[in-house]
Parts: C-alpha cells; structure tokens; sequence
C-alpha cells in the first residue's frame, strides 16, 4: 500500500514538472501571438499594400533608434519625425554603419508607443523582417514602409493618440553561415 502510494506520488510529480515544460515552452509563441494579435506592447501589424482609407486627420510620427550594448554599429534615424494623413503610406529611413574591421550581422527589434497605438501601425516593409549584414566600414540607409489604419480613430483608447514613436533597438547576431565561411577562409588567407 505505502510503496503504491510512493509510485503515485512519483507520476503526479512527474506529470506537473512535465505540464509545467510544455506550458513555459509555449508561453513564448502564445505571448507573440496575443501581442501581434492586438497589438499589446507596442507590436505592430503588417501588411502587403497600403490602406483603401485615407483620412483628412494626421498623425505624427516619431522615429528611435538605439543599440543592445555589445552591438558595434552606429545607427540613426534620417528624419526624426514626421506628419502623415492617417490612412496614408509613410516612408522613412534609418542609417546605419559599421565602423569595424569584420562582418557584423544584426537583428532589430521593434517597438510603437503609445501602447494603444501599436495594433493600428502597420508595416508595409521593414527592414526588421530580416537580418542585417554590414561589411567593415559599410553604411546603409534602410527604409521603412508603413501607415496608421484608419481604425484608430474609432478606438476607445488609441482615438486620442496623437504623436506615435516608432522605436528600434539593434542586436548582434550570429553571421549567417555563408557570410562566415567567407570571412573564415580570408582570415585563413592573411595569417
């Protein structure tokens, strides 16, 4: 009795460590999810083409930049702000540089405030969808394609914004496998 007691003791334990793994390891992609669903955090939405909409009301735009501290680049937006009709397709730019002497390979992460806000701001193209190499001494103006959907105006909360940051940190990644072979067999080459 006491040692069947013991084995069930034992699969209950097991069985709440193995529910607790599945669910930290789905909280990530559920978390990203919700937030790209409603916009929670400040993550936007995305689409192919520009909105059907355009409204007379504008909106100002504001534009961040900022690096993760290891990061070696210097990054800058080209404008700083900018006033749009609410509707109509926005572009800016953003530069950055790599002052190094070797290959840095980025990732930039992205943000809207007001949180209210980032479920209506959509991004047409981003340079954010994907990974960025700069060569040593390269320096790129990326673009940034967007509008603000008209359903805005008629939210509760984000009907009042007036002033939207779009704000971008910079992280270093990995070399995409090819770029480091290249950069492997140079070193290979010079030593």
């Amino acid at each position: 009795m006491a040692m069947e007691k013991t084995h069930k003791t034992a699969l209950q334990a097991v069985g709440v460590v193995i529910l607790m793994g599945s669910l930290s390891w789905a909280s990530v992609p559920f978390y990203d999810w919700f937030c790209r669903v409603t916009g929670f955090g400040g993550v936007t939405q995305t689409a192919t083409t520009g909105s059907d909409e355009i409204l007379d009301q504008t909106i100002k735009i504001r534009f961040d930049a900022s690096l993760d501290r290891d990061m070696p680049w210097t990054f800058k937006p080209m404008q700083r702000q900018m006033e749009i009709r609410i509707g109509e397709t926005g572009l800016a730019f953003y530069e950055v540089y790599n002052p190094t002497d070797r290959p840095v390979a980025g990732s930039a992460a992205y943000n809207v405030t007001p949180y209210e806000a980032g479920g209506f701001f959509t991004k047409i193209a981003c340079f954010c969808f994907e990974e960025q190499v700069l060569q040593p001494g390269e320096r790129v103006q990326m673009p940034v394609t967007f509008f603000v959907d008209p359903e805005l105006v008629n939210d509760r909360d984000a009907k009042f914004t007036k002033v939207i940051t779009l704000s971008y940190t910079f992280y270093e990644i990995d070399l995409p496998e090819e770029t480091a072979k290249v950069q492997g067999q140079s070193d290979s080459i010079v030593n």
